[in-house]
């Protein structure tokens, strides 16, 4: 799998009008099986959503999620680690965010920063990343072991639609609380990303990566529902059963 290889826009056979359609029933679908997997409270999901910056992380979680309740999910952006995050080892603060079972925890961006930042950058030795690639893999073996699914998604723009994306930060008023001098920064190390991103897909491929198309809003939420869908009827959660009914039977019988 080679990023390259790969369209940013998504397949050519996609018709806008018909994909919005189909993507107002696949919501519907999600939130019911969402629903199932709450009050089942026995599995759960960590959805990982990685990309480059203005790849709408933040804006795909807000339309996934519209037909769930916002107490069903947990959502942390993972930053550079504090002070005191700095002194554990690099997993502490993530195994932390693991929500309860029944939950869908949503990283946005996640363990994989620990090597994509450090590598690109060069501040920790190449012999200690390569250690974090195997970590990463037990981590997400054990999370699946103990009953929740890790779904991994790498929203995949291209380097046009970034500058796109990024130039509407300083145009547009509505988004220039999103604009950050570090990303037009980040931007001239894309290739560098580009190459350890491609390393990730290899080395942590256990569980397998879902390239995104990203560069049309409407493809990658279509895309990513999807995914979501086929993970929980795999997971199927069931209802749980009803435990005792003595009460509703005796007021029914009073009427």
């Amino acid at each position: 799998m080679k990023l390259a290889d790969i369209k940013a826009n998504g397949p050519k056979e996609l018709n806008k009008e018909d994909v919005k359609i189909a993507t107002i029933q696949l919501l519907e679908e999600f939130g019911e099986l969402h629903n199932r997997l709450v009050t089942e409270g026995k599995q759960s999901i960590l959805l990982v959503l990685q990309g480059m910056d203005a790849s709408g992380k933040d804006g795909l979680v807000k339309d996934l999620f519209s037909h769930s309740s916002p107490a069903w999910v947990k959502v942390k952006a993972f930053k550079k680690p504090t002070t005191a995050e700095y002194k554990h080892d690099f997993l502490w603060r993530i195994k932390k965010e693991i929500a309860a079972p029944g939950m869908i925890t949503v990283f946005n961006r996640s363990h994989y920063e620990d090597i994509l930042v450090p590598s690109v950058y060069g501040f920790i030795a190449k012999g200690i990343i390569d250690k974090r690639y195997d970590e990463i893999n037990a981590f997400e073996a054990e999370l699946e072991k103990n009953g929740t699914r890790v779904v991994k998604c790498y929203l995949h723009i291209d380097f046009e639609k970034q500058e796109e994306k990024l130039l509407e930060r300083v145009t547009d008023p509505s988004k220039y609380w999103k604009h950050n001098d570090a990303d037009w920064e980040t931007r001239l190390k894309w290739n560098e990303f580009m190459d350890v991103y491609q390393q990730i897909f290899e080395k942590c491929s256990p569980i397998a990566w879902h390239i995104i198309p990203s560069n049309k809003n409407w493809v990658k939420l279509y895309t990513v529902l999807q995914v979501m869908i086929n993970t929980l009827l795999e997971m199927n959660p069931q209802y749980p059963e009803l435990v005792s009914a003595r009460f509703g039977i005796a007021s029914a019988a009073t009427k």
